[in-house]
């Protein structure tokens, strides 16, 4: 979480500047280059405008990701965010950076840039807090957590988001079955999970954080691995008749079943040679392991690895699979061309899963039965490490860093250092706790990992299903930093979604982000070094596919300060417009407001009056400091509090001067 303190610092100091009265101002309106693109301000079309500030030029666009919508920004459809940077005088791209960026939907300040800016600083201050029920509609910055439950659900947590300290959940998925395992797509927007019980694949929608498909996949789905070039996912079939035992594949891009391969009894694991041109499926029970071409859908030949293939893993470095055996103890290395064993490296009996490090250089199999992890060179196929770990070691996952191994019978994680393996090397292994008790006193545990990396910075997370928590530990600390306890279900798993902008060329950060709603959109844009924050507009027309689902009223706030003073009665202006005509919704008697004090207290309620036109006011006592969270509802409407969009207030202590000495020396007031 590094970036995200970053962030908070700059925030902090520029409101702290600003409060000391010490002449800090806003960022300078941005000085557009001549050969800047024109920043587009019809209702729907592409936003595109440039900053040019301390010697960097920030080309921003968003624009449509369907083919045949150039020139308009849709809700409910894909958006494609973009950040070019480059350097003002050389106009060589800036690359390496971890910029940050929200949108959200903007105030109306009648053309005023000062106002537009400040507003939108004050709204990324308070997303940078991590207070729960204020957060952009788009955050292109953070990563969630998914939490894989004994239940059929899953729940969601926003690791920067707290509330007392109590949860970071901020939903949960209802399966139709038990997840047994899963898979992210590659852009992340969608997850795949398997429900044996149910006999389904269910297709998540990342953006959303709900269940947009669920399809058939064979009987006893369990395994399920998406191919390097992510176009087919391939689901184990686990079913006690051999004719119904294989692999089920599925087209991502339709999500429809294409073929099934029957492949032999038992469990089956599942891997790919790097090119996505063969797949290989091993057969627990039947002793083999298929290899299948990916085009035709065919399996081609069936590999005599020893009587129990137990793991697969493939290394794009020595262009091998390699299959670890439990009864024979052996790892073999199979050619990914030829299919011909090039090496067969003897360990003990007992082997458990093996997985490659990041690069394919170090292949690691743990073996529960003798308390050991194995460490194979995939240069050589040598065997070149045996590492005592204690507990049952059962899972391995990898971070860019290090190897991160899971015990059965142990709350203990170990942690070993990738760059200390190697020939002739002591390899350096350490550890921290996750709970204080054994992740095998939660009984019988699913397929999927329960540890995930979070990807963008050298954090894991870490599920201890005994204890019903996940952990958060970044590296080089010697204990988890925080913990997050999912209430009314029992977590087994985790993977983490990555939300954040992404470098997908020399200078250009993009993301590809759902639009959920219709109006204009500030894009925050906030870089480190040097210190910019600015913020662009983007504007979204609404979806005609889309009216019906539309609430009987739209709202508009018509505040333009965020910030109020705790203490004073805040009058608090809006217009209610209806969506169909976009006429004002006058003459409504029943317009009532309910807010409440972060994270929940000094809950009241009041009602509005029309004030003309379809504006409505109300009188909002705002009686201590903190965050406010105002929502509206219409009961004539069938509205209630949590339908219609809510705004966010912040309100500080008074400040009151007092004349001493015959000089004014300002208080604050308690």
């Amino acid at each position: 979480m590094n970036r995200y303190l970053k962030w908070c610092v700059f925030i902090t100091l520029w409101y702290a500047g600003l409060a000391a009265g010490s002449g800090a101002q806003l960022p300078d309106k941005p000085e557009t280059a001549p050969d800047s693109p024109p920043a587009t301000t019809a209702a729907g079309t592409v936003a595109a405008d440039r900053l040019v500030k301390h010697g960097v030029v920030v080309d921003f666009e968003a624009r449509p990701v369907m083919p045949g919508d150039a020139n308009t920004l849709v809700e409910d459809q894909f958006a494609e965010i973009r950040f070019r940077l480059t350097e003002e005088a050389s106009g060589a791209p800036i690359s390496g950076i971890t910029p940050g960026a929200w949108m959200d939907i903007g105030e109306i300040h009648q053309g005023q840039e000062d106002a537009k800016q400040k507003s939108c600083k004050d709204k990324i201050a308070l997303y940078l807090k991590g207070v729960v029920g204020i957060r952009p509609m788009i955050d292109l910055n953070s990563y969630y957590v998914v939490v894989l439950n004994q239940e059929p659900s899953l729940s969601i947590i926003d690791p920067l988001v707290s509330m007392a300290g109590v949860t970071s959940t901020i939903g949960m998925i209802p399966l139709k079955g038990p997840g047994a395992d899963w898979a992210r797509s590659l852009d992340e927007k969608q997850l795949y999970v398997s429900m044996t019980q149910a006999g389904q694949v269910a297709r998540v929608d990342t953006v959303t954080f709900k269940v947009t498909d669920s399809i058939d996949a064979g009987k006893a789905p369990a395994r399920v691995a998406l191919q390097p070039d992510g176009r087919y996912l391939w689901v184990g079939n686990n079913a006690a008749d051999a004719a119904a035992s294989g692999v089920t594949i599925i087209d991502t891009e339709t999500f429809t079943v294409l073929a099934f391969v029957s492949t032999g009894l038992g469990h089956h694991e599942i891997a790919f040679t790097d090119d996505s041109r063969y797949a290989f499926v091993s057969n627990r029970d039947a002793g083999t392991v298929s290899v299948i071409d990916v085009q035709s859908q065919q399996k081609i030949k069936d590999l005599a690895s020893g009587p129990l293939p137990i793991s697969l893993a493939y290394s794009p470095l020595s262009q091998a699979l390699y299959v670890a055996d439990g009864r024979a103890g052996t790892v073999t290395a199979v050619g990914g061309r030829d299919f011909e064993t090039l090496q067969r490296i003897t360990l003990k009996s007992g082997l458990g899963p093996l997985r490659f490090t990041p690069n394919g250089r170090w292949a690691l199999v743990v073996n529960p039965v003798e308390n050991a992890v194995y460490v194979i060179d995939a240069a050589s196929n040598t065997l070149v490490h045996t590492l005592a770990v204690s507990g049952q070691p059962y899972q391995v996952i990898f971070s860019q860093a290090f190897a991160y191994v899971r015990a059965l019978g142990s709350e203990r994680v170990t942690m070993i250092n990738l760059s200390s393996l190697g020939e002739g090397k002591v390899p350096i292994v350490q550890g921290f706790t996750a709970g204080n008790v054994a992740p095998k006193l939660a009984g019988d545990l699913p397929l999927a990992d329960s540890i995930a990396s979070t990807s963008s910075e050298a954090a894991m997370m870490i599920v201890n299903p005994a204890d019903n928590t996940t952990y958060f530990y970044m590296e080089g600390m010697n204990a988890p930093s925080s913990n997050y306890k999912v209430y009314g279900a029992n977590a087994r798993a985790v993977t983490v979604v990555d939300r954040s902008l992404l470098e997908v060329e020399p200078g250009l950060y993009a993301s590809k982000v759902k639009i959920p709603a219709a109006g204009r959109y500030d894009v925050a844009f906030l870089l480190e070094t040097p210190q910019i924050l600015h913020c662009f507009s983007a504007e979204v027309v609404p979806n005609p596919l889309i009216r019906h689902d539309m609430a009987a009223l739209a709202i508009e706030y018509l505040q333009d300060e965020r910030r109020v003073t705790a203490g004073t009665i805040v009058p608090l202006r809006f217009k209610l417009i209806d969506p169909l005509t976009g006429l004002p919704a006058a003459g409504l008697t029943d317009v009532r407001l309910m807010f409440f004090r972060a994270p929940g207290t000094d809950r009241t309620e009041v009602m509005a009056a029309e004030q003309g036109n379809g504006v409505y006011q109300a009188s909002l006592p705002i009686r201590h400091p903190g965050a406010y969270y105002v929502h509206v509802g219409v009961r004539s409407k069938q509205l209630g509090y949590s339908d219609l969009t809510y705004l966010s207030l912040v309100a500080t202590r008074p400040v009151v001067a007092r004349g001493t000495t015959g000089e004014a020396q300002q208080h604050r007031a308690p």
